[in-house]
């Protein structure tokens, strides 16, 4: 399940967006701003990555409360933090696939 997540929301997907990549974005932001900002892609990629992290440690605590030595409070905490997380990680790509529709509804 784990890799799933991560494949649907991690790696190529998340690194190029549309062609942009991180080092390219923090560099125009940086020429604009006057300072080193990390780009989009950069950041999203660090939340991307955070959430893959959380589900894991959430299935590894459900997998020792299989085995008995995590707490049934433990597992369900656990397990209810992953749902979150993932719960997020969904709205956030809808919101994206639901820009993207957009801008390419727009006539140019």
């Amino acid at each position: 399940m784990v890799q799933e997540v991560g494949q649907v929301m991690g790696g190529a997907g998340v690194s190029s967006l549309g062609g942009v990549s991180g080092a390219g974005m923090a560099e125009k932001s940086a020429d604009v701003a006057g300072a080193s900002v990390a780009g989009f892609s950069d950041a999203l990629q660090s939340v991307v990555s955070q959430s893959v992290q959380q589900i894991k440690a959430a299935e590894t605590v459900s997998l020792s409360g299989v085995m008995g030595s995590a707490s049934t409070q433990e597992v369900v905490q656990s397990v209810m933090e992953a749902e979150r997380t993932l719960q997020t990680a969904i709205a956030v790509r809808n919101k994206v696939v639901e820009a993207y529709l957009e801008i390419s509804r727009m006539q140019i």
